[in-house]
């Protein structure tokens, strides 16, 4: 890889890396260079762009494409089956991975379904599951707020916001969190293709208020497997990150000395301490894989066609020399935690909903929560593309669990809430039924992944 100015292929993967990014980054960029050679795992490379100024005109610019059948080491058959990395970067027809006005299409369908989510009702759900989840662990006076709290509060979101049974969002958001994690790639693979043909036969027979009814209804969304990949795209981004950046924000509050105000008494600042999370460890850390459409020379890097470029948003956004401005330390309008350009995230209103939701209600229900060890024992999970803390142990003084909504209506003689319609809500959905083409497409999702067609 030419024009990159690094020694030596530098690995994102394994503990090391976990433990300290930037101080990978920070080694990277004082080879003076403004993108650099990795590897993802053993065996895999890919080109990262630590400059601010780099990774924006990438994002921005048409001579680069995010169609990932652009890429060579795969094409000529030197990335393994098995390789943990693949599920997360190989090509599918969805709106993250094409360009153009196909891109614009798919992208449509997906920005029409979003915005007629209600956000005040789905604040109104969050904290709904945010007391259900606190209640289970606020009598035992400790908890982790990664396993107990932040990775299960946005599987119950997605429950509603895509109408999806409890069941199969179980298979969802575990298939999901192994291609983050790289763990047994082939059956996090299969869960998550299952699961979404088991939602979409459901919704198919019994369309509702909800995300996945109203992408299939969409006059733009293609019938067929299509419809498959496009609810990858939103669900990628509404399961894992979200819960990282439910975790990642609530230890800067319990732990970072600009926050410290929250152990006067004082309402913890939790939209500087997620926007903080975004510039500095944003959930996704180095993604929005690019391909040069042929060999391109940009800032006096040279970027070679067919080699993945990852943008690392993490370093980028702190980049010293060209990176965000002191007095832009307070805003979210500059960082490039949700990407830029044609593929600028398109949930950002509902992510920052659910995460400033989900944190105010944990400091509110414990506010005398704090670290249950130092934090300086922290762990976080080894990956090339996530910022995520393994588990967030902490402490509280035990309290009961409040009555909640259920228990108020059960004294009445009310029916318990449904909880399969974001904005309808009607009658429990029952089971899906087994989809008669189900094995195709897992078989086909299976063949992409493989490089078979």
């Amino acid at each position: 890889m030419s024009g990159t100015g690094a020694a030596a292929v530098t690995p994102l993967f394994g503990a090391d890396f976990a433990a300290d990014p930037h101080a990978v980054y920070g080694r990277l960029r004082a080879t003076g260079s403004r993108a650099h050679p990795v590897a993802l795992e053993p065996g895999v490379h890919a080109i990262l762009v630590t400059s601010y100024a780099t990774a924006r005109e990438i994002l921005l610019s048409p001579d680069f494409s995010k169609d990932s059948r652009n890429w060579a080491d795969l094409n000529r058959g030197s990335i393994p089956a098995d390789s943990s990395v693949r599920p997360m970067m190989e090509w599918r027809p969805n709106a993250f991975f094409s360009d153009g006005h196909e891109h614009q299409a798919r992208r449509q369908v997906i920005e029409d379904a979003l915005g007629k989510v209600d956000l005040y009702q789905l604040r109104r759900f969050v904290e709904e599951a945010a007391d259900e989840l606190i209640d289970r662990f606020a009598p035992a006076g400790r908890a982790d707020l990664i396993a107990d709290y932040a990775k299960t509060l946005p599987l119950r979101v997605f429950n509603r916001l895509f109408g999806c049974p409890d069941d199969v969002a179980d298979r969802l958001v575990e298939g999901m969190s192994g291609l983050f994690d790289g763990r047994d790639p082939e059956k996090s693979n299969a869960l998550v293709t299952q699961g979404l043909v088991d939602l979409i036969e459901y919704k198919t027979t019994t369309p509702g208020s909800d995300v996945t009814s109203w992408m299939l209804a969409h006059p733009s969304q293609p019938g067929g497997e299509e419809i498959i990949h496009q609810l990858v795209t939103l669900m990628a981004g509404g399961t894992e990150p979200e819960a990282n950046l439910i975790g990642t924000a609530a230890l800067k509050i319990l732990a970072d000395p600009r926050f410290a105000g929250h152990f006067a008494g004082i309402n913890p600042p939790i939209s500087e301490s997620i926007n903080d999370v975004l510039r500095w460890d944003p959930p996704v850390a180095n993604y929005g894989v690019h391909y040069a459409r042929r060999t391109t020379e940009l800032h006096d890097v040279v970027f070679p066609s067919g080699v993945p470029i990852l943008i690392s948003f993490a370093a980028a956004n702190n980049d010293p020399m060209e990176g965000i401005a002191a007095d832009q330390e307070a805003t979210h309008s500059a960082h490039l935690a949700w990407s830029a350009g044609p593929h600028q995230c398109p949930a950002q209103r509902q992510a920052l909903s659910i995460a400033h939701t989900a944190i105010e209600m944990l400091f509110k229900r414990l506010p005398d929560l704090r670290l249950g060890v130092d934090e300086s024992t922290l762990e976080w999970r080894p990956g090339p593309f996530h910022r995520a803390l393994k588990e967030l142990p902490v402490r509280f003084s035990p309290r009961a669990a409040r009555a909640g909504e259920k228990a108020s209506a059960a004294a009445r003689g009310e029916a318990p809430r449904p909880s399969g319609s974001l904005l309808q809500p009607g009658p429990p959905p029952p089971p899906p039924k087994k989809p008669t083409l189900g094995g195709k497409v897992v078989q086909l999702w299976l063949n992409w992944w493989r490089g078979d067609n």
